[in-house]
């Protein structure tokens, strides 16, 4: 038995959705111009990869959930003694997210590690990365809930699709014994499978103020710093920077 189909239930058929916008638009300039059939069907394939590599850079930023837009053209890195221009081109690459290593950044506040990371984290997208960015306190919660509901696994397992985790300010969440499991735990799923981006105000030499066990504390820093690269912020914080900047500014107006 032969159906009949005409050509947009064919190409809707098939998924070719741009071809469905485009085909006759183009089939009447590359006539009109009095190109090939091949040209008109290299135009075509050529819009609807267009199409969806646009597509597949939005859903991979939605899906980093980045709370704002940074970018690296923006970051000061001359601000920031013995940070090289040329290692953040080089970690923008993300090719050590091919090899699971990981990034741990370190510096008082206002130095410009969220906006390090989240920079980072636009680019690795861009490049067609599964990326996640979210606050340690955040995490933790999720992770939490999850255990609570005997979802722990699954959670993790979830996380564990994007080749990059960023957890930013860890230091900022002193970890009771149940935040301290959930948190291992992760990180350890994570080691050498996917890499692990930490920002943190503190040292390890302070860590044992976050994690509290000294075991855990040790363990956690073992697997995070073995296949590592290790950048290290020290300047005064921006925001401080720019407020005193502006007062100068006013006084001498």
């Amino acid at each position: 038995m032969n159906t009949q189909f005409d050509l947009s239930s064919i190409l809707k058929a098939l998924r070719l959705t741009t071809f469905i916008t485009n085909y006759e638009k183009f089939a009447i300039e590359h006539e009109k111009n009095e190109k090939s059939y091949l040209d008109f069907l290299t135009a075509l394939c050529e819009a609807e990869m267009q199409s969806r590599h646009t597509k597949k850079l939005t859903r991979l930023l939605k899906s980093a959930k980045l709370p704002r837009n940074k970018t690296l053209d923006e970051f000061q890195n001359a601000r920031i003694p013995g940070l090289k221009l040329s290692q953040i081109q080089l970690l923008s690459k993300g090719d050590f997210l091919e090899r699971a290593e990981n990034l741990l950044m370190f510096g008082n506040p206002g130095t410009g590690k969220t906006h390090l990371c989240l920079a980072f984290a636009q680019e690795w997208c861009m490049q067609g990365r599964k990326v996640r960015y979210t606050t340690t306190a955040s995490l933790i919660q999720t992770l939490l809930k999850a255990k609570k509901e005997l979802t722990l696994d699954r959670c993790i397992q979830r996380y564990g699709k994007y080749q990059a985790l960023i957890i930013d300010d860890i230091s900022y969440i002193p970890c009771g014994r149940d935040e301290t499991d959930v948190l291992f735990t992760l990180l350890s799923e994570r080691y050498e499978m996917q890499s692990t981006i930490i920002t943190s105000n503190e040292p390890f030499a302070n860590w044992n103020k976050i994690f509290k066990d000294e075991v855990t504390t040790n363990a956690v820093i073992d697997r995070l710093v073995h296949h590592s690269t290790i950048l290290q912020l020290n300047a005064e914080s921006y925001r401080l920077s720019s407020a005193k900047k502006r007062k100068e500014e006013k006084l001498n107006n």
